[in-house]
């Protein structure tokens, strides 16, 4: 039996001898969404009711958790001391490099302050929800995760020796794929919609990355290698986002395979060099 290209749920056979490739909740959700007309009120049915942030939602309650933890051990609250950063997880290449790689991946966790959370978690919010309406949770997650590594190696690359801390190149990396997914993806979305979802996206992009340029504690190679990284997963991933879950879950997994290798070979050129 057939499955629902955007649900994944079974499809029932048609007495008319009919062939879809969506179930009919999805198929009324698509057509309430170009029409803004719901006509049938109460509980959204589940296709819809993914539409919710609930990714976004536990990664920033992570970030705002290991934040407010910082705090209550007498973290300053608006500009934590390199020595705090580093107790608490952060990137630097003489940890990172000899002895506690592990730092790679919870410096996506820590921030240097209330503004610099604020700033990462607003952006997380708007892209994460888009984000939750174009990748089912693992891609999401794999995602977000790949590039925050990989963000976190570009700065060993870039800036061994200094101190990195913060969610954007885990941000930038999912601002990439979905513009990569966006744009080489065949998905059921206007293409007048697409095309301003885009500009939004490389707006995005292109401001934060020149902000970073000028203002000299940011850590731009951080943003650029989580914004490549995230373009080349989106790109891997766009043909087969509409694709049976089977499909789609077997692709990712091999995606998600090779980019792990990639990233382990880049950490140990790092500790060669």
């Amino acid at each position: 039996m057939a499955n629902c290209i955007t649900c994944g749920r079974q499809l029932a056979p048609s007495p008319f001898g009919e062939h879809s490739n969506v179930c009919p909740a999805c198929r009324a959700s698509a057509i309430d969404a170009r029409t803004g007309y719901a006509p049938h009120p109460g509980p959204a049915p589940r296709a819809v009711a993914r539409s919710r942030p609930q990714v976004t939602t536990i990664l920033i309650g992570i970030n705002v958790a290991v934040y407010v933890a910082m705090v209550l051990a007498k973290v300053s609250p608006w500009q934590p001391s390199i020595p705090d950063l580093l107790k608490w997880g952060a990137d630097a290449g003489p940890y990172s490099l000899r002895g506690e790689p592990w730092r790679i991946l919870t410096s996506n966790y820590v921030h240097g302050g209330i503004i610099h959370i604020a700033l990462n978690m607003w952006c997380l919010w708007n892209l994460g929800a888009l984000a939750e309406r174009i990748f089912d949770r693992w891609t999401y997650i794999l995602t977000y995760t790949a590039c925050g590594l990989a963000g976190s190696l570009a700065s060993l690359w870039i800036h061994p020796m200094e101190v990195s801390v913060g969610a954007s190149g885990a941000i930038f990396g999912v601002a990439g794929a979905l513009i990569t997914a966006l744009y080489l993806g065949k998905l059921p979305v206007p293409s007048a919609a697409v095309r301003g979802t885009l500009k939004s996206l490389l707006t995005f992009a292109a401001y934060n990355l020149f902000f970073g340029a000028v203002v000299g504690v940011v850590d731009n190679s951080a943003h650029i290698g989580g914004l490549l990284a995230g373009l080349a997963i989106g790109a891997a991933l766009a043909k087969h986002l509409m694709a049976p879950p089977e499909v789609r879950n077997g692709w990712r997994n091999g995606v998600f395979f090779v980019t792990a290798i990639f990233l382990a070979a880049a950490f140990f050129f790092l500790k060669r060099a």
